[in-house]
C-alpha cells in the first residue's frame, strides 16, 4: 500500500507539472497532418477547447489512479492502470497542442485533480462494480463531449481534430471494457450530478 501511495503521489505531481510523456506517437504524426495557420479568433477558440480536453485528461489520471489505489482486485487494478496509460498519452498530446497554439493549461488543474481523485476513492470504497460504473458513465459523457468538439473545432485545425478523434476512440474502448468487467448502472441522480459538474468544469476551463 505504501508503494502504491507513493506512485499515486508521483503521478499527481507529474500530471500537474506537465511531466508526463506519451508512449504512442501523436495522431498528428501518424496522420501526417500539416500545421495550419489559424486566425486569432480560431486560435483562441481551438485553445479553449483543447484546454478543456486537457482538463478532462487531468481528471482521468486522478480518477483511474484513485480507483487503482482503492481496489483490492489485482486484475481490476491492472485494468485501471492500463487505462491510465492511455490517458497519459491524451494528456501529453493535448498539452503539446496547447503549446503549439500558444496557450496555457487550466489554472485550476490542482482543484480538478483533487476533486476527481476524491470521487475515484469514494467510488472504489463503495464497491468495484460502482467504481467501474463511474468509468462507464464518465467515458460516455466524455465521448459525447469529444464528438461535440469535433464539430466545434475550426475546420482548418486538422491537428486538434486528429487528436480529439483518437481520444474519442480510446474513451469508447475504456467504457466498453469497464462495462464488460462488471460495471453497475449508476442511479439517475448520480448521473445528473456528474453532468452538472462536468458542465461547470468545461465552462470554466475554456477560459481558465
Amino acid at each position: 500500500m505504501l508503494d502504491r501511495l507513493l506512485v499515486a503521489a508521483d503521478n499527481a505531481l507529474r500530471t500537474l507539472a506537465g511531466a508526463n510523456h506519451a508512449s504512442r506517437p501523436s495522431p498528428t504524426q501518424q496522420l501526417d497532418v500539416e500545421l495550419t495557420e489559424l486566425d486569432e479568433h480560431e486560435r483562441r477558440h481551438a485553445a479553449g477547447l483543447m484546454r478543456v480536453n486537457h482538463v478532462g485528461e487531468v481528471c482521468a489520471q486522478a480518477l483511474y489512479h484513485a480507483q487503482s489505489l482503492s481496489t483490492r482486485d489485482p486484475q481490476l487494478r491492472r485494468h485501471f492502470e492500463a487505462a491510465a496509460r492511455d490517458e497519459t498519452d491524451h494528456l501529453a498530446w493535448t498539452r503539446q497542442r496547447l503549446d503549439e497554439l500558444g496557450a496555457s493549461t487550466s489554472l485550476l488543474n490542482p482543484l480538478w485533480y483533487a476533486g476527481a481523485f476524491g470521487i475515484g476513492l469514494l467510488a472504489g470504497r463503495v464497491s468495484d462494480a460502482v467504481s467501474l460504473g463511474f468509468v462507464v458513465e464518465t467515458e460516455r459523457q466524455v465521448e459525447r463531449h469529444l464528438e461535440g468538439h469535433l464539430s466545434a473545432l475550426p475546420s482548418a485545425d486538422a491537428r486538434s481534430q486528429a487528436i480529439v478523434r483518437q481520444m474519442k476512440d480510446d474513451e469508447a474502448r475504456h467504457g466498453a471494457s469497464a462495462q464488460q468487467a462488471g460495471a453497475a448502472t449508476l442511479p439517475a441522480p448520480v448521473r445528473w450530478a456528474m453532468r452538472a459538474a462536468a458542465k461547470v468544469m468545461t465552462t470554466t476551463a475554456y477560459r481558465l
